[in-house]
This record gives structure tokens, sequence and C-alpha cells, in this order.
């Protein structure tokens, strides 16, 4: 790379014509037709599902929606929750040379009417009956829609025999005339910013990114790999895992419900996890949690120490024998029964959709899961960069993929070029303009590149705040940093032309009654008590000043309020991927924001750098 600029990494890129994504499974079918791809769950048992198996479900479905009269090129989508079916339907629907158009099954009538007129959907396969009511109630609006079906209600039944008499030349012929180039999918970015664009993916965008990904992450992809999907598949950085690991020969289970999750992943062990960062809080959190309310929450902080020590020596290339002590001591005390709630076979685990707290990310590592953390967008078709297990810097999102280039612009954006950028967003030539200059997608997200190609992400660019000294902040890493308390669910950063930083702060009403019990507060505190307990509030002050020493002080946080209210999907202030939505909140929490600015007598501790302040009783 030595004609390179040291802003600018490039990747080789391929130019040969892959042809539709749905050839993923037609090679695995046909390389391993006997290895299990799929498992269903069944209380505590999973059932494994070949790939010959999986290719005959997938290819009724396709014939299914051929004898429906859905010509190629047609847009279907699909409103369901994370389950075997979203895979085999998503296949199906590319498999009759269509176009999948996913819904998230948390959307509200309105969200699910704007995407299917938007993209023009003419069918629709949802996953139960209150799923249908909702699409049935908005069907007037929806003149394109014509026909849908629903899976608990044997709709992929109904499908497969409807199309028992399409002729497999049929069904060859649709897949043979998809190209590359061809649109595969219409992906809804999750609207933190306004209406959601509708985010075209070609079959190339999928193919290119998969052997680009194989190549980075070969160790998570070895085989007799697995991994149990519970993230939303609607969401693309689920959606590639599912067709990557297809292609890869990687067994995959499904989760729904979240609140069982890790009896879910006990029970199927997989060898690597993907998540956002908020599933590592909450598993960390549960652990302390669980130490502390059995008299262990000393023991458990002091191998929560020791994990990142060790971690951090490791990164420094030498572990001193008393750390090495310390680590096989509680490695056997705390860290293997971690592993074993996890199932004892997780050796990775995939991050991304959000920044992930490197003392998290230090403390998995020591526990024998290695995070690796990667950096991409709807856009990208999920990864345009992931650490390599064997060259994991922890704080970074790692190198480019193969195929993709990356550049640093003169205002600190990071650009991206190459075979995961999606063509275009769909009736939206205007938005399709403003995101590419010069052949260079804009992400929006600021970050740095070094001199060996290894990218980090310093912030969003639209979430820059600047304080009225004129002091940059980048709110998410005072946010993580703060949200690593067990009690404390939200965080959002507030200053903008502001005197000094602050933050508004929500609890976490799952946590909150072990952390009661654990601090001695009997009966537990309801979620609007412990708004106003002052025990509440000095357990709050203590995780801002812990966030606070990690920054300079005119970045650091000085007063916080901590919300009576949740911020929920519902509430319409979270995504469906839990990323906040910074415009609505602020918007709806003004009246706290301008409180905390207006001078008026507050409430402080002893910490000369932070005050809080109460909402009034």
């Amino acid at each position: 790379m030595t004609d390179q600029q040291p802003d600018q990494v490039t990747a080789t890129t391929h130019a040969a014509d892959r042809g539709s994504a749905a050839t993923t499974l037609l090679q695995r079918a046909s390389a391993t037709p006997d290895r299990p791809i799929l498992a269903v769950r069944t209380g505590d048992d999973w059932s494994p599902i070949t790939a010959r198996e999986t290719l005959d479900r997938v290819r009724a479905i396709a014939r299914g929606l051929i004898a429906a009269g859905l010509e190629p090129g047609a847009h279907v989508a699909i409103l369901s929750r994370t389950r075997l079916e979203w895979t085999v339907v998503d296949y199906g629907i590319w498999l009759a040379g269509l176009v999948s158009v996913p819904v998230y099954e948390t959307s509200s009538p309105d969200q699910i009417r704007y995407i299917l007129a938007d993209s023009e959907a003419v069918a629709i396969i949802v996953e139960n009956d209150e799923h249908a009511r909702r699409v049935s109630s908005i069907a007037p609006d929806l003149p394109h829609l014509k026909q849908h079906w629903t899976i608990d209600g044997g709709g992929l039944d109904d499908l497969a025999a409807l199309g028992s008499d399409v002729p497999d030349l049929t069904l060859d012929a649709r897949v043979a005339a998809v190209r590359g180039t061809d649109d595969a999918t219409i992906i809804y970015t999750s609207g933190t910013t306004g209406r959601p664009k509708g985010c075209v993916l070609r079959h190339d965008n999928f193919t290119g990114t998969i052997e680009g990904a194989q190549d980075g992450m070969a160790e998570v992809l070895a085989d007799g790999s697995s991994t149990l999907l519970f993230i939303p598949m609607a969401h693309v950085f689920a959606r590639f895992i599912a067709v990557m690991s297809v292609a890869s020969g990687v067994l995959v289970g499904h989760e729904p419900d979240t609140k069982d999750l890790m009896h879910a992943v006990a029970t199927f062990k997989p060898t690597f996890l993907l998540a956002v960062p908020r599933v590592f809080e909450k598993i960390y959190n549960s652990a302390e949690q669980r130490a502390a309310l059995a008299g262990r929450g000393g023991a458990f902080k002091a191998a929560t120490d020791v994990a990142v020590a060790h971690s951090e020596a490791l990164a420094a290339g030498r572990v001193p024998l008393g750390l090495r002590l310390k680590f096989a001591l509680f490695d056997r005390l705390v860290y293997s029964k971690l592993r074993d709630a996890m199932g004892g076979r997780v050796q990775y685990a995939i991050s991304g959709s959000a920044p992930l707290s490197p003392r998290l990310a230090h403390f998995f590592r020591s526990v024998g899961v290695l995070i690796l953390e990667g950096y991409g967008l709807t856009e990208t078709t999920a990864p345009a960069t992931v650490n390599r297990a064997a060259e994991v810097q922890i704080g970074t999102v790692g190198r480019a993929l193969p195929g993709v280039e990356l550049r640093i612009a003169d205002n600190g954006e990071v650009l991206v070029r190459g075979v995961d950028v999606f063509d275009r967003y769909w009736n939206r030539p205007d938005a399709t303009a403003e995101a590419f200059v010069d052949g260079w997608f804009h992400t929006g997200d600021l970050g740095e590149l070094d001199a060996a190609g290894i990218l980090t992400i310093t912030g969003r660019a639209k979430e820059l705040i600047v304080t009225a000294s004129g002091k940059n902040v980048a709110p998410a890493p005072l946010e993580d940093a703060i949200r690593e308390h067990p009690l404390i669910a939200q965080v959002i950063v507030v200053g903008e032309g502001k005197p000094f930083v602050a933050a508004l702060v929500t609890l976490d009403r799952e946590m909150l009654p072990g952390w009661c019990a654990a601090n001695g507060i009997t009966p537990a505190l309801s979620l609007r008590e412990a708004v106003y307990d002052d025990r509440v509030h000095a357990a709050v002050q203590d995780a801002v000043n812990t966030a606070n020493a990690r920054v300079s002080r005119a970045e650091s946080v000085r007063s916080f309020t901590i919300l009576d209210a949740e911020l929920t999907e519902a509430s319409g202030h979270l995504t469906p991927k839990l990323t906040i939505k910074r415009a609505p909140v602020l918007k709806d929490f003004a009246v706290d924001i301008d409180h905390i600015y207006s001078g008026s007598k507050v409430q402080t501790t002893a910490v000369p750098v932070v005050e809080h302040r109460r909402r009034g009783r």
C-alpha cells in the first residue's frame, strides 16, 4: 500500500457476476446435502434440518409464489419475529426471482402502511393472526397488496400445495434469470432521523460481502460452528449472518423471545453469538446482580477487575505472574460459570450496530469469549469492517473486508466504496445523490484510520455536540460508559450550544428489584419511587463519575436528570435494534433539558464535577 494516502485503505474487489443470492443455498445443498444448517426448538431439544431438507422447503414455497402469479421482480414483504421460517421464506422469495421487503414485527399499523405503500409490495407473509389483523386494518390503503399468507395459520403449507404442479424447469429458469446486479431486497432504515428510507441491496451485495466476510472470519465459521439468532431478522445484521451461515454451512438456531435467551443459549450451545452491545451489557449485569444477591458481589467485582487487567496485559504483550495466578483462580471460580451459562461452547461473539464498551470487551475476552467488533450500516450490507480473531484491537472496529475500500474525508467522515455498498434508496433519487460523492458512500459516521488500516469510530456526525465554548463532544462513549451500571437502562447526553454537558438517564425496570435486594432496600422500590430516591441518585452519580474519569473535564457530564419514564420502541424513542432516536427524545423531554440549564437551585453531592437534578416531587 505504498502508493496510498494514510487516510485511505483499498481492498481487492470482485468482478464476476455471481447471480442470485439464492445460489448460496443451492451450492450448500449440492456440496453437503446431509449437513444440518437449521435447527428447530422443541422445549430443551433442538432438531436439525439438513441442507437438502431446507432446500426442499424453500423450493416448495418458491413454487407457491410462482403459482400465485407473482412475476419476476415483484416485491414481497415479510412480517415476523426471528424464527426458522423467516430464512426459509426469504430464500423462497429469492428462488422465485422476487424481491423481499422485511418489516419489523413490532411495527405499528402506520409504520407497516408506510413501508408496504412505499415499496409497492404486492404480497406479504406474516407470522400470526395478530400480524394479519394489523395488515388487514390498513389493506384498503394499499391497492398494490393483493395476497397474504400467515405462517402460524398454515400459510406456508398452502403455498406448497398451490405450487405443487409448477415444473422444476420453471423454477430453475427463475433462478437462472437473476443477475447479481438485480435487486434482492429493500430494507427500510430504522428511522432515527425521520421517515425510514428503503435501502435497495443487490444480490451481489450479499454474495460479494459474504466472500469477504468468510475470509475475515475464517476461525468463526470453521467446520462445526453454530450460532443462535435472536436479534430481529428484519435488521440487516441478523439477515446477513443468516445468509452467510447458509453459505458457510453453519448450524443456525432461532430464538424469538429474548426473555428466554439465556436458556435457549444454554440448550443450543452455539460456538458464536451475534448481538448488539446492549445484550452483552445485560449478560454482564445479570451475572453481577446474581453474585451480589448471593453475597459474592465483592468477589465478582474483583474478578471483573482481574479479567479486564488480564486482557489489557494480553494486548500489551505480557501478563505478569501475579496477574496470571489471580486469573487462574477466578477462571475456576467465576469465569467458567459464566461460560457454562452461555452453553459452554461459545468462543466468539460478533458485535455491531452500536459501540461496545472496551471494558466489557476486555472482560469477555478473559472469560473466554472473544468479541469481534465490526462496523457497517444497512447501506453496506452490514459489515464493512471487522476485527480479525488473530489481531483484535479492542476499541476499534478492525480492517476493511476484502472488496471494500475505506477513506476518511477532510471533516473526519468515514467513506466506503466496494462490493458491499447498496445500489440506491427506493423512490428517493435525491437521498441517493446526497449519499454518494465521487462514487464514495458518505456514512455520516466519524472515524480514524491508522497506518495499518484499522478503523476507529469516534462518533456520529449528526450527533456531535458542540457546547457554547466550542468544545466538540461525541456522546456515544459517555453514554456507553454510564450505561454499564446495572441500574441504568438508557442514557442521552445533551449540551448542544449549552455551557456544559449533561445527561438524561432512565432506569432498568428488570434490574431494579435485584439491585434493591443487593443493597438492602426492602421492600424493593417501584420504578417511580426509584426515580426520586437518594440512594438511586447516588448510584447513578457513581456511574457518571466513572464515565467522567475517562474523558477531559470539558467533555464530562456535570449534571443529570433521571427521567420518570421508560424509553422503548413503543414510546417512539428506540429503534427495533434498541438504538436511541435522539430527535424524538430531545423534543419530548425538552422541559427536563431546559430545567438542567435553568440555573435553578439543585441538590448536589460532594463530587464537584457532577451534580444531579431531581424532577419535582
